[in-house]
């Protein structure tokens, strides 16, 4: 069982959020399922898992600090696809494809998108 129905992330610019996120999840598999109008889109492989969102309150998104959203990869190409496709798409640097020493074969690439949100992905596959 799976502990999140889905986890969001707000926009400033839904446009260009869909345009990013269209591009740097399929590196993962996903796909863009649904869009609300100009409130949002959702993506997912399967079932919907990630909402990229205007704010309900009307105020501009902003970043969490301390917030890192970590999609998992099915391998380590994949990652660094998603690491590429995020900063060919506008996104910034958070930590380059590599291992990560917290846990056996993790391997993982962050990135920021358009608005700043943080982004990694993840896999604990060997080699």
């Amino acid at each position: 069982m799976s502990i999140f129905t889905h986890v969001t992330v707000g926009t400033n610019n839904l446009q260009q959020a869909r345009r990013f996120y269209d591009t740097v999840l399929a590196t993962l598999g996903q796909k863009r399922i649904a869009d609300l109008d100009d409130n949002g889109s959702i993506w997912g492989e399967n079932a919907p898992s990630f909402f990229v969102l205007k704010p309900a309150n009307g105020a501009p998104a902003s970043v969490g600090n301390g917030v890192t959203v970590s999609f998992e990869a099915a391998d380590r190409a994949a990652i660094d696809a998603f690491h590429a496709a995020a900063l060919a798409s506008g996104g910034t640097d958070g930590g380059a494809p590599g291992p990560r020493g917290w846990a056996p074969n993790a391997y993982a690439a962050y990135a920021r998108d358009l608005d700043g949100n943080k982004l990694a992905a993840y896999c604990f596959k060997a080699a």
